[in-house]
Parts: structure tokens; C-alpha cells; sequence
């Protein structure tokens, strides 16, 4: 099991607690990362929002790849994946700032692509919003061009979206940036069977994921293509000494509010095409964030994360708050649990 984090742009992940302690700024985000190097985690998810979806869209959010740029350079292992919307970027300046990331982190770069959701934030934007499936076409002419551009000089490529022609990009990366990607549409898990390396899911159950990663890695194989290199899953994690106090920490994140941040709900849900529409309750925390019950004492949250891992997960992407403690708390007491010899405690 890898194990990774979200790096918090936005303030947090809670949309019921207006003040989580994590300021919204390089310097909180690079002591993170640094930090995370040296209790065990290995890699960190850069979302891209150019709104502030958990505090409301007047809150202050930070730019992904600046701060990707930043984090590679003052980092020395941790794996640093940027979040990218194909809608926000071109794709040919997209590969050369990549390549060029990639050389400042040493070949430690890769990506997170999404089809975007987000109707709100093109309009205040200008990112390039259209129907469902109409994004996922266009990001596979995208990759396809990132691709091309890492491999080949001059590099020319005509389609729907895009036209490059006779393209030169140097330096190569060092190492070509893995694409990770994340869809629960017919048409998005068809298109990233096609263009992706590695499957990203949001926060589910073990059984919900067990099924999900059989049904990619059969597209897969049907489609002729390499296993995906990996298999992702967002959550959200609450430790504690005992079970009663994780009950009662999450209890008080849950108490819903209705308030600015759930301005984003029914765009979300209503822009997308998802196989679990999350409750209230459950939007309370980012992505889904509590469907894997990552709750409870450090044994019972590692034998938890051994059952995912045992359905065919290899990467967590986990939220935290307040980050920097609770990710010490879960470096020091859950990660050694999960790495070591330990035999998951029998059920009751």
C-alpha cells in the first residue's frame, strides 16, 4: 500500500467547520510535504480548483501548479501529482511545463486528469465546459498530445479539439509522467480504459471498490491494453485512543449546516454522472471521503485499510484535519500497523 495525501489548498476538507487550523498558504503547504517525507507517506494529490468549493466560493484557494513547481523543488521524494482540467489548459504548453516540473523534481512528477464538473467556475473562469461526454473526448485528444509531445520530436497531431503540427519539446521528462484518472460514466470508464496508466476512484465501500477494479482491470484486458499501474481511492481519516472518540469527532463534522459551501452540491451531482450520489451527511467531507470508514482506533483503521488493500487498492489519497496533526498521529500509529506483520484483529 502507497500511502498519500491531499495537499490542502482550499482551508480544509469539512464543510461543516468554518476554521480547520490549515492556512491557506505555500509555506503550511510545504512544511506538509516535508513533514510527509519523513513519516512514511508517499505521495501527494495537488487538486486544481480555481474556486473554493469547501469553504465557499468567495474563500481563498491556492493554484495547483504553481504550487506542484513549488513543492517539487523543495521536496527530495515524495511523488507529486497535479490535478489538470484539459477545459483550463493547452495541451502542448500543458507537456512542457510537465517536462519541466519533471525535471525539477528529478523525475517525481505526475498527473491527476479530470474531465472537470464544475459549471460555476468556467463561467467565472473561462475554462471550456461542455456536455458529459463531450469532456472525456476532448481529454483523450489531450493525453494523446502529452503523450506524443514526451516521445517524439517533431510531434504533429490533428483531431476534433486540438492541432498541433510539427511540434518540437525538449528536454523530454526524465520520466514520463504517469496519467491517473477518475470516472464513474459509462463514457468516462471507457475513455480512461483507453488513455489512462492508473484508475482513481472517490471514497467507497470494500465491496463497492472490489467491484469497481474487477470491472477496469476486465475493460482492460478486453480492450488489449497493459494492466493499469495502480489503483487509487480518496478517504477521509479519523484516529483516536479509543472508538468512542472517533465516533464523537465524527459526529461533530457531519452536523450538517446548510451554508455557503453547499452552493457546490447540486452543481456537483447534477454535472455529473455518479454510480453513488452522496448524502448531505456524506458531502460533510470531501469526496466521499467517509464511504471507506477509515474511523476508529489505529488498529481498527489498519486492519480497515488491509481490506481494501486485500479488494485491489494500492493508493489512498487521505484527508485530514487539522492536517498536520492528524497526519503525524496517523504516520506514527497507523502506517507501521499497516506495514508490518500484524494480523488484522477478528470480527466480532
Amino acid at each position: 500500500m502507497r500511502f498519500g495525501y491531499w495537499t490542502p489548498l482550499f482551508g480544509g476538507w469539512l464543510r461543516n467547520v468554518e476554521d480547520e487550523d490549515m492556512p491557506v498558504t505555500f509555506d503550511y503547504v510545504k512544511r506538509l510535504a516535508q513533514r510527509a517525507e519523513r513519516i512514511g507517506f508517499d505521495l501527494t494529490l495537488v487538486p486544481e480548483l480555481n474556486l473554493n468549493d469547501i469553504k465557499g466560493t468567495a474563500a481563498p484557494s491556492l493554484e495547483a501548479w504553481s504550487l506542484a513547481a513549488a513543492l517539487a523543488a523543495t521536496t527530495e521524494r515524495l511523488e507529486i501529482m497535479a490535478a489538470m482540467r484539459p477545459g483550463y489548459h493547452l495541451p502542448a504548453v500543458t507537456a512542457k511545463q510537465a517536462a519541466t516540473i519533471d525535471e525539477i523534481s528529478c523525475g517525481r512528477f505526475t498527473f491527476n486528469v479530470v474531465s472537470a464538473w464544475w459549471a460555476e467556475e468556467a463561467r467565472q473562469y473561462g475554462g471550456i465546459f461542455s456536455e458529459h461526454d463531450d469532456r472525456y473526448a476532448r481529454t483523450e485528444e489531450f493525453v494523446a498530445i502529452l503523450k506524443g509531445l514526451w516521445a517524439e520530436t517533431p510531434f504533429s497531431f490533428t483531431g476534433d479539439y486540438y492541432d498541433v503540427q510539427n511540434t518540437h519539446l525538449e528536454p523530454k521528462p526524465r520520466v514520463t509522467p504517469r496519467i491517473y484518472a477518475g470516472g464513474e460514466s459509462e463514457a468516462g470508464k471507457s475513455s480512461i480504459t483507453r488513455f489512462a496508466d492508473a484508475y482513481l476512484t472517490h471514497g467507497g465501500t470494500v465491496d463497492e471498490l472490489r467491484t469497481k477494479i474487477d470491472e477496469m482491470k476486465r475493460r482492460r484486458e478486453d480492450a488489449g491494453a497493459a494492466p493499469f499501474e495502480a489503483f487509487g481511492m480518496a478517504a477521509y481519516v479519523i484516529v483516536r485512543e479509543t472508538e468512542e472518540e472517533a465516533q464523537a469527532e465524527l459526529a461533530r463534522i457531519t452536523d450538517v449546516q446548510h451554508g455557503k459551501a453547499y452552493e457546490s452540491y447540486q452543481d456537483f451531482i447534477s454535472k455529473s454522472q455518479l454510480e453513488h450520489v452522496p448524502s448531505l451527511e456524506d458531502y460533510s467531507v470531501s469526496n466521499r471521503g467517509l464511504r471507506p470508514g477509515f474511523v476508529g482506533t489505529p488498529q481498527q483503521v489498519a486492519d480497515r485499510i488491509r481490506e481494501f488493500e486485500d479488494a485491489g487498492v494500492d493508493t489512498l489519497l487521505l484527508q485530514f484535519s487539522p492536517q498536520a496533526e492528524e497526519m503525524e498521529r496517523f504516520g506514527e500509529e497507523v502506517i507501521p500497523l499497516v506495514r508490518s506483520s500484524v494480523p488484522a484483529e477478528p470480527v466480532a
